[in-house]
């Protein structure tokens, strides 16, 4: 050996020659991202081999010895200041000579200032440390042969996958608290301004742990776009090396910009959302991936038991299923499914599309999938939406009424909305629906207050705002701006006078009329009114409260933009938020609301009834008993659609009845019985010209759904109706038997229900109007504390927006004057007692 020493030995394979190839590799221009750390990796293999070559030779070792790549290095990801882990493995033969073969190894990658994470074992202590050290089996995954014997490094890489095969049910929970912890500490790499690339929840870390879970052949990721978000988030790593001189995985704030520029990208801006992009995917693959773990572990915890239930009650099954202990068709029986809407079941804690569910033929079906997942507290299975994905076609414009609605559910549905929401981007679904929402999509806000990205800020707000719906009547306009608030980010200028533009546009195509297109453009385009007018402003100027009240215009739209406030607040961070900065918005919201409570509206005029519903009047007066009339309401069809029947949209049912104590109660429990959702409802009296004075009519007009399969036929409500009527069919006990006969879901927690007295809000009657999550039954058990309380009701305007309920009645006492104060104070909270019940 000429010109070398003990430590670094030959010429050819010395530091000084790696070091001068890898400083050219690296500043390289031309070469960057994978080929650049493939040749790095190729580099330095070569190297290590020169080395462990010239040292066996010089201590006379011919066998039973080889280096091996273990981790990243194993998996040839080496990043500019990358560690070198490596492993001498060896057979126990000649351990002093190995000791001294090592030095010869380690000495040359200390003096060139490299990092190294290195060890000597024998394949039985290599086993032995992975069975106990759950990061060292990790490694040894990756493990690669570089130089010596390749029996020995291909034994043990057998040795140590079956090993990790077989205790796959074990090792892999832990694997999994091993990243729960892991991103309990660092944080989610998507939504940091200064992200640790490997470390957080979606980083290098978490791809190499979906490797892993492949490799126990247990479960496996969704694939689609893993592999260029672990290759983007390497590309950084390098530029990042590069950049600062240092081996760190964080990317610092001062750091960005050259990053940026490294790899030749606009700015800081548009690197950190390629970053995040990429954490998105690979943490939407982790959550996917770990659920189906916890499946098949669950899977194969029970099958022993299965096994043993099979057996004892073989003659049982062999009866009741085909005669030779079968399935029909043979095979297992399929798992137990639970249907929650039209099209969609669960199954396996998960939602998934029912058999007979036809997306090409439901484009509102991926909408209504997320409502019910988010309702439920199930997550999306991933099958279901990429079938939607392939399958659906998109929704006419304007959508239609279903749409919306399922929208407003699924937005209305707290923190299960987030994981939901997350499963339609992740496929695209979201864009597909909302193709504004591709500017906000991972956006960062370098904003100390802000936590989140843009996208995720507005989720964050809809969660909020759905805590909040109580406090407004239109919970669905409150979904819907909380939702849309900041879509104007990612344009030019004002973010609130861009969003304002953008949510007219948006509103209008999801199928609000023109008077709610309005009131959500006044919100987005006001959002930061009340926060800043009531810190920034003196609120004893009348001038001040006087601008904001022409700025909103009305109380509904100031309720709704009080409640959005406090809402996107809340979502934005702990320090945009405080008792102090909600009393001051509380208080200019009260001085407003005197400056805008002079413009209440007179008591409208009752409507003239319709041909047909004066119609029906006249039979129900004929015969003394309900008449009702269902009409199916059509979306129409597109012209570019292949021609065919619409789809109907709801039915509107018309019922006309002889004014009796119990009606409201009687028919929205037949209703409820039938399993028919209520959309609306109006009650109101009517008189005939021909009838006596005290022989009134009640006319209801009411939008109906079904909630799966199909409607019933008129006279069998009509029949059911009547029995209602007369007390022969008892239906709380039919709801409270179909009640107890589904299993509990855990779902959604909602907030209580709210009962409140609108005292000035008619001349006539008093308004009782409540809020509540929508329910089977709800409409019934409403009417039915109505008149135990022994109160008329003179008319009844009901809509459901969403998940949520809003139900005003106007009431009367027996005379037909409004209530006392004191008497409707105590309707209305029993009223709220009876339904917290």
């Amino acid at each position: 050996m000429t010109g070398t020493d003990v430590r670094t030995g030959t010429e050819d394979s010395g530091p000084s020659g790696y070091a001068a190839a890898r400083l050219r590799l690296l500043t390289q221009g031309a070469r960057s991202g994978p080929p650049r750390r493939a040749a790095l990796a190729e580099l330095t293999d070569d190297w290590l081999a020169g080395l462990f070559t010239a040292a066996a030779e010089s201590q006379g070792v011919s066998g039973g010895v080889s280096l091996v790549a273990v981790g990243g290095y194993g998996r040839g990801e080496l990043s500019p200041r990358s560690d070198l882990d490596l492993l001498l493995l060896h057979d126990g033969s000649d351990t002093g000579a190995v000791a001294a073969l090592a030095d010869r190894l380690w000495y040359p990658v200390w003096d060139l200032g490299l990092a190294l994470d290195h060890s000597v074992r024998t394949p039985v202590e290599a086993r032995k440390t992975a069975g106990e050290d759950l990061k060292v089996h990790l490694g040894l995954l990756d493990a690669r042969h570089l130089a010596g014997d390749l029996g020995l490094t291909t034994g043990l890489r057998t040795a140590v996958l079956a090993d990790w095969r077989n205790q796959a049910p074990k090792r892999l929970p832990e694997l999994r608290e091993l990243c729960a912890e892991r991103a309990e500490r660092q944080g989610e790499l998507q939504y940091l301004l200064e992200p640790d690339l490997k470390e957080a929840r979606g980083g290098l870390r978490d791809a190499t742990a979906l490797r892993a879970v492949a490799a126990s052949w247990l479960a496996d990721a969704p694939r689609e776009g893993l592999a260029d978000a672990r290759r983007r988030l390497l590309d950084v790593r390098d530029a990042l090396h590069l950049a600062t001189g240092r081996a760190t995985d964080r990317l610092a704030l001062q750091e960005q910009d050259q990053v940026a520029a490294e790899l030749g990208l606009l700015d800081a801006d548009t690197l950190l959302r390629q970053v995040y992009e990429s954490a998105r995917v690979i943490s939407y693959a982790s959550d996917v991936t770990w659920r189906e773990v916890g499946r098949v572990l669950r899977s194969r915890a029970v099958r022993p038991r299965l096994r043993k239930l099979a057996r004892d009650r073989s003659d049982f099954l062999r009866r009741a299923v085909t005669g030779d202990g079968r399935a029909p068709g043979g095979g297992r029986a399929a798992a137990e499914r639970s249907p929650l809407a039209e099209g969609v079941v669960e199954q396996e804690g998960e939602v998934v599309l029912a058999r007979a569910a036809r997306p090409e033929r439901d484009p509102v079906l991926p909408l209504r999938a997320a409502a019910a997942a988010a309702q439920a507290g199930l997550p999306l299975s991933l099958h279901a939406v990429r079938r939607m994905v392939a399958t659906t076609r998109p929704l006419p414009v304007p959508w239609p009424a279903e749409a919306r609605e399922q929208l407003v559910t699924l937005l209305g549905s707290g923190r299960p909305t987030v994981e939901v929401w997350e499963a339609l981007e992740a496929e695209g679904l979201v864009t597909r629906l909302l193709p504004d929402w591709e500017r906000v999509r991972c956006r960062p806000q370098r904003n100390a207050v802000h936590v989140w990205t843009v996208d995720r800020h507005l989720i964050e707000t809809a969660v909020r705002a759905s805590e909040l719906t109580r406090r407004v009547s239109r919970p669905d306009l409150l979904l819907i701006a909380a939702l849309l608030h900041d879509i104007g980010k990612g344009w030019p200028g004002d973010h609130s006078v861009a969003g304002e533009i953008i949510a007219k546009d948006v509103a209008a195509r999801i199928g609000f009329d023109t008077a709610d297109v309005g009131v959500l453009s006044t919100l987005v385009r006001h959002h930061l009114l009340l926060i800043e007018t009531a810190t920034r402003r003196d609120l004893e100027d009348p001038a001040t409260v006087r601008s904001v009240a022409e700025a909103v215009g009305s109380q509904g739209t100031l309720e709704l933009l009080h409640a959005l406030t406090e809402a996107d607040a809340l979502a934005t961070g702990p320090a945009a938020w405080s008792s102090w900065r909600g009393s001051l918005v509380a208080d200019l919201v009260k001085r407003v609301s005197a400056v805008l409570a002079g413009d209440v509206p007179d008591e409208p005029e009752p409507v003239a009834p319709t041909a047909e519903q004066e119609r029906l009047a006249v039979e129900a007066f004929r015969t003394s008993g309900p008449v009702l009339a269902l009409r199916a309401q059509k979306e129409p069809v597109a012209a570019e659609e292949p021609t065919g029947a619409p789809e109907p949209l709801g039915v509107e049912l018309l019922i006309a009845v002889p004014d009796q104590p119990g009606v409201l109660p009687a028919v929205a429990g037949v209703l409820a019985v039938h399993r028919l959702t209520v959309r609306t409802a109006e009650l109101r009296t009517l008189r005939l010209p021909d009838a006596v004075d005290d022989a009134p009519l009640l006319l209801l007009n009411w939008r109906v759904a079904a909630e799966y399969g199909s409607l019933p036929q008129a006279a069998r409500l009509r029949a059911d109706l009547v029995r209602a009527l007369d007390g022969s069919l008892d239906i709380a006990v039919r709801l409270a038997e179909r009640d107890a006969a589904y299993p509990r879901r855990r779902g959604v927690v909602p907030p209580p229900p709210r009962v409140t007295v609108h005292p000035a809000a008619s001349r006539l009657a008093t308004v009782i109007e409540v809020r509540a999550q929508d329910a089977p039954g709800l409409l019934f058990r409403i009417g039915r504390a109505l008149e135990d309380a022994r109160v008329r009701v003179r008319s009844a305007h009901a809509s459901t927006l969403g998940a949520n309920a809003v139900d005003a009645f106007y009431v009367t006492g027996a005379e037909g004057a409004p209530l006392p104060d004191g008497e409707a104070a105590a309707v209305a909270r029993k009223l709220e007692e009876t339904l917290r019940a």
